[in-house]
């Protein structure tokens, strides 16, 4: 636990880092399963490291003692000591699946899965353990020197002497924990000089007095003595003499053997100080953390609460407050009066003003804007499990993944995606046999793209796959009574069948399907983003998922109408055309629901008045307008009075501020002071069919 405030906050930096830093594992990992690319290794083996330096400089042990196992296993594979398999990958990214869940643990205070890290550690020393193949033989240059001691027989260990400087421990390194590392070679026996310890008067609690002197017994090769001191700069002190073994025969020493060459000085690898490796934890501390389930463990958050922004969007809303300034020093005259001889000033100042002001708005907006990269990079993992669990060879594709959005939409974006990638690869792509008995290669793609269009962000979920079973979705559909048994649907409204709550066209239940559950959540998340999802299918060849979003829930572009004496706001995504209502169009179904017949699609009739009890100018269809809308994979006429101005509006939360109400998305405030109601059109949809019968099967679309 850290107190220190300006330690907690340099945690957070940690945190953040380390997760980075997991990710860039986990995705290096994934790669390892095509080929074992060298400088691949290195990159996982570096994040592995710098997780444990950071995780033992905080103190947090446990972290750092089982990423030193993850980090042991990564060197022998990059030294070529061990060939890179497929079970050695799977723990490794089991093993970044678990240290984000420690970090998790570790962050917010709570207990960690002492189960699930002792099975893993024992899984690592398992593999550890079953031998690795000899590492390559050192270049001559490269190879240490030989002391008389290797000359005369074999090396029975080392005499070491290690002197640092007085401001190691303000370096945030903890020299004591290369006792535990030297311990796993060989047994040691210290001694510490204590020559430069001052008075209690003079003691400064962040120096480091103390110089040890350790003696190593073991067949120990320098390089693996030189890796445990890897970290010393050129400034401490650090001899390492080679002991002679003793005659056979003779007893073993008792005291500290006098060294039989040279004390050889050894420089640092690099000059920068860098953290100690931890000690393992200790056993017997293992066994007294409680033990939590793995499904008591929390889960990371999808809001951050934080976002990085670029230098240089920083500096562009600083320049425009510098603008907005001098706007504000020119209009400041014409507040006492003295140059209203002239208003045509005052127009330019005005017109600034709207300038600056819309330039600023647009600047703030970008800040919140991240790549869709952060949603798409979960997907190489998931890919990953989920086709070597159902026994199938897909390649992901990832284009336009530098296209942003807003941080909020992205995060709210992510678990329908997840839902449409597990679809495509359990429903939609075959088997390697199936694909190759229908004439296609054995590997299935999967395509996820991104790109803008208009003020929308486009998202397409493609799949090479066996496409959508048009007669099977509607075989299904009937037997669940969905459909009607005589009605005819076009292919379009069977591809939409799969949305409909509890329609699955699974054989039966498995991890990843057959329940009914899941694509209807899509939509209806989809829905409450203000966008809109549509399917399209050709059996056989595969089935494309595009998803239209705003790039911002913050900011709405929306259509102004007027009931009456109130003013409401639609989104302009959600509006498909405006008519003027006519007599000869309209019908009455069942004797209370009003329908417009528009090109041939029978459109059920939405009086708004009726829906928020307010009085209109007049009751009658004739004298209002249509606005057609668009939700939930229906579209209605919504009936209002008058259309005013498109604008843009600040959306500000009724549920913060008030209460959910049901219909309604938010509220803003508009220029003079009125606050207008802004209108969620799924919302609305679903509380008129409460408040209504059944429409027609032909309204649906």
């Amino acid at each position: 636990m850290i107190f220190d405030p300006e330690m907690a906050e340099i945690a957070k930096v940690f945190y953040q880092e380390s997760r980075e830093g997991l990710d860039a594992m986990e995705a290096g990992l994934l790669c390892l399963d095509a080929s074992a690319d060298r400088e691949n290794i290195n990159t996982i083996f570096r994040a592995a490291h710098s997780i444990k330096g950071g995780a033992a400089t905080f103190g947090f042990m446990e972290v750092a003692a089982f990423t030193h196992g993850v980090e042991t296993l990564l060197d022998e594979m990059r030294n070529g000591m061990r060939p890179v398999t497929t079970e050695a990958v799977q723990v490794l990214l089991q093993s970044c699946d678990c240290l984000r869940e420690m970090m998790t643990a570790t962050e917010a205070e709570t207990q960690l899965d002492q189960t699930r890290i002792a099975t893993l550690s024992k899984e690592i020393t398992q593999i550890l353990a079953e031998g690795s193949a000899p590492a390559p033989a050192p270049a001559p240059a490269l190879a240490p020197p030989i002391t008389n001691a290797m000359l005369s027989g074999a090396n029975s260990g080392w005499t070491i002497v290690f002197e640092p400087v007085a401001e190691l421990l303000r370096l945030r390194n903890e020299p004591t924990r290369m006792f535990a590392e030297l311990e796993r070679l060989g047994t040691i026996t210290v001694r510490a000089n204590l020559s430069r310890v001052p008075l209690i008067e003079a003691l400064d609690p962040e120096s480091c007095y103390l110089a040890w002197e350790i003696t190593l017994v073991g067949h120990v090769p320098r390089a693996k003595l030189a890796e445990i001191f890897d970290w010393v700069d050129d400034r401490c002190r650090l001899e390492l003499t080679a002991t002679q073994a003793a005659p056979t025969g003779a007893p073993a020493p008792t005291a500290l053997p006098a060294p039989t060459a040279a004390p050889e000085p050894v420089a640092a690898l690099a000059p920068e100080q860098k953290p100690l490796a931890p000690a393992p934890a200790p056993p017997m501390e293992a066994a007294r953390q409680a033990v939590v389930p793995s499904a008591a463990m929390p889960k990371a958050s999808t809001d951050s609460g934080s976002i990085r922004v670029a230098t240089g969007k920083l500096d562009n809303i600083i320049n425009l407050v510098g603008e907005l300034l001098i706007t504000q020093s020119m209009l400041c005259g014409f507040a006492d009066g003295t140059e209203l001889k002239d208003p045509e000033l005052l127009r330019q100042g005005l017109s600034q003003l709207a300038r600056n002001t819309r330039e600023l708005q647009e600047s703030v907006m970008q800040i919140r804007m991240l790549p869709i990269s952060f949603a798409f990079n979960r997907f190489p993992r998931l890919v990953h499990d989920l086709s070597r669990q159902l026994g199938k060879k897909v390649e992901i594709k990832f284009i336009g993944e530098g296209t942003e959005l807003d941080k909020t939409v992205l995060e709210k974006i992510s678990d329908p995606l997840v839902h449409l990638v597990r679809n495509a690869l359990d429903h939609g792509l075959e088997t390697p046999e199936r694909r190759l008995a229908a004439g296609k290669s054995e590997t299935g793609t999967l395509e996820l793209r991104a790109f803008h269009e208009g003020g929308s962000i486009i998202i397409e979920v493609r799949d090479d796959g066996a496409g959508l079973n048009k007669a099977k979705i509607l075989r299904k559909a009937r037997e669940r009574s969905l459909v009607p048994a005589d009605q005819e649907l076009s292919d379009e409204q069977i591809d939409n069948l799969i949305f409909m709550p509890g329609f699955s066209t699974a054989d039966q239940v498995s991890d990843l399907s057959g329940r009914g559950v899941g694509m209807d959540v899509v939509r209806r998340n989809i829905n409450d983003l203000g966008g809109h999802v549509q399917i399209s299918s050709v059996e056989g060849s595969g089935s494309l998922i595009r998803i239209r979003l705003p790039l911002t829930l913050a900011i709405l572009d929306g259509q102004l109408v007027r009931v009456g004496k109130e003013i409401y706001i639609f989104s302009l995504l959600a509006i498909v055309e405006t008519i003027q209502v006519s007599r000869d169009r309209l019908n009455t179904v069942a004797g209370r629901t009003e329908v417009f017949r528009l090109r041939g699609e029978y459109l059920p009739v939405l009086k708004l008045y009726e829906q928020f009890g307010v009085p209109p100018d007049s009751k009658n269809v004739e004298d209002g307008l249509l606005v057609v809308v668009e939700g939930d994979g229906a579209r209605v006429g919504v009936l209002v009075d008058e259309l005013l101005a498109q604008q843009q509006v600040v959306i500000k939360s009724l549920e913060s501020n008030f209460k959910p109400v049901a219909g309604l998305a938010g509220a803003t405030i508009l220029g003079d002071g009125a606050v207008a109601f802004i209108i969620d059109v799924p919302g609305l949809l679903r509380l008129a069919a409460v408040q209504r019968a059944p429409t027609p099967s032909v309204c649906a679309a």
